[in-house]
């Protein structure tokens, strides 16, 4: 099978189909989050975002009592945090806006000032300094507000985003060319949802996880008709939307059918009703889940049916792709009475699906996070196969450690081989992938993880009250790649981080 297919392809194969050269124009980036990175939790007109709640009430749930308070302080550090993109040559820098920053009601019946004029000198500071802005519009931090209504499973919430999604266009849109409306809505509804594990920290499996994931396309979509109908032909910006995927393996031989089923689950179900020519939810997941309601008694499908205007509505709302990847897992069918954990971690219930991973994948010190490069050129491959010729941007794709080394191989490893493997997509496969984003500039709060976990090119002291960034040898790396637009580096990363 198509996916099956080698990819561990001698470099003199790549030289055959134009050298370890990415395409001109080819674009290289690093991205941050706003909770992630800012601080400044109450300051100014700033109103609680959900994960402000989370952190405070349940302290015991984040590594070590850890908050995004004070995070990295971006929100006052902002200048040198542009200063380090700068001096790696990125072509561009991908952030969120805060919508309780911008947004304290979380209606747009008042803008903050402060919020104003925070987003306008950071986007106005990046393209003084030749490197293009790149939005996300939400990522993760819904105002509290909102969540008391019932949040992303209230069916308002669409109507709650877009509305700001026009807000934020009007005052950026001049200078944005590049959005993403949601990040990985796969976390903000199934994560949230079916573990509990991240604000708003209620769990509602296969219920409130697909009422979410439904009203998450509908806030894509009315987000993007907006920009379409009133801004795209003043700024000519392009929109998608970035969801995380893990690359799915069969656990055996047998396993093709469930390793696809998965693949349409936690990719299908966010990239198929807007990519797809026909649209809607993938038809195999649909059928097994109204089929597993109808056995449960219920008189509905508990995944709630788009109707044809909604399916209108979301189909073609994209000008490219977005993808976070960073890990692989396997699926196998479990055996009758087999206990199945969470999705999407452990297993899929509703597809009676074990989630697993490979002997042979090394872990990072994460304990999700397994390496297995091959799935991201599989990834790639198989969009293009589902959703023909279209534009990738990836959005994240990083690693983690527990340690705050600056020499940091296994991280240098880690971005060369999942290099490659884009490269060789790019060039073997012909998948259009334009540009590469790494998770992240900076060391930050990794939300359930706190300070614990490190995935930057920058080390943050976070014991320091100035938060003091230090670039490590990756950073050093990967401005290599930069500079010369290719694998094939002339200057070597010495121990010390340098070059040389």
């Amino acid at each position: 099978m198509w996916w099956l297919k080698a990819t561990v392809i001698s470099l003199s194969v790549c030289a055959v189909v134009g050298g370890r050269d990415f395409p001109p124009g080819f674009k290289f980036g690093a991205s941050t989050a706003a909770y992630q990175v800012e601080g400044a939790w109450n300051a100014s007109e700033k109103s609680m975002s959900i994960w402000d709640t989370y952190v405070h009430t349940y302290p015991h749930k984040i590594a070590n009592n850890a908050t995004g308070d004070v995070a990295c302080d971006s929100y006052n550090n902002w200048k040198t945090d542009i200063e380090l993109a700068s001096k790696m040559g990125l072509h561009f820098y991908r952030f969120s806006i805060s919508w309780p920053r911008l947004l304290p009601s979380g209606f747009p019946d008042y803008i903050s000032k402060d919020g104003m004029r925070y987003y306008n000198n950071l986007i106005d500071a990046l393209l003084e300094n030749g490197i293009e802005p790149v939005v996300t519009i939400y990522h993760f931090d819904l105002p509290q507000s909102l969540q008391n209504l019932g949040g992303w499973t209230n069916p308002l919430v669409a109507d709650w985003f877009a509305n700001y999604a026009r807000v934020v266009f009007s005052l950026f849109g001049d200078r944005v060319k590049t959005w993403i409306t949601l990040n990985e809505p796969i976390t903000f509804c199934d994560i949230s949802y079916n573990i509990g594990n991240a604000a708003p920290g209620h769990t509602s499996p296969g219920v409130g996880s697909y009422i979410c994931n439904k009203n998450a396309m509908l806030a894509h979509a009315k987000a993007y008709r907006i920009y379409e109908k009133e801004f795209k032909s003043k700024y000519n910006g392009k929109i998608s939307i970035s969801n995380q995927v893990f690359w799915f393996e069969p656990h055996t031989k047998s396993d093709n059918k469930a390793a696809e089923k998965a693949r349409q689950l936690m990719a299908g179900m966010y990239y198929h009703p807007i990519f797809s020519k026909k649209g809607g939810w993938p038809p195999v997941i649909e059928r097994i889940i109204a089929k597993k309601s109808k056995k449960e008694g219920l008189p509905y499908s508990r995944l709630p049916a788009f109707t044809k205007e909604e399916i209108k509505l979301v189909r073609g709302t994209y000008d490219f792709l977005g993808l976070n990847f960073y890990t692989s897992r396997t699926a196998r069918v479990a055996k009758p009475g087999e206990q199945i954990g969470s999705w999407p971690f452990y297993g899929a219930p509703d597809l009676d699906i074990i989630v697993d991973v490979k002997p042979k994948w090394k872990k990072s010190d994460i304990w999700w996070l397994y390496i297995n490069p091959e799935g991201i050129r599989n990834q790639l491959a198989w969009f293009k196969k589902e959703y023909g010729d279209i534009e990738i941007l990836i959005t994240e794709n990083g690693f983690a450690s527990y340690n705050d080394d600056i020499n940091d191989k296994d991280r240098v490893q880690y971005y060369k081989d999942h290099l490659e493997q884009v490269l060789l997509a790019i060039k073997e496969d012909g998948v259009r992938v334009t540009g590469y984003s790494v998770w992240t500039l900076i060391d930050n709060f990794e939300w359930g993880d706190g300070y614990s976990v490190k995935f930057g090119l920058h080390h943050v002291n976070f014991d320091d009250p100035k938060r003091t960034r230090t670039p490590r040898a990756s950073a050093d790396y990967y401005a290599s790649v930069i500079k010369s637009h290719s694998l094939d580096i002339n200057n070597k990363i010495t121990d010390s981080g340098t070059k040389k």
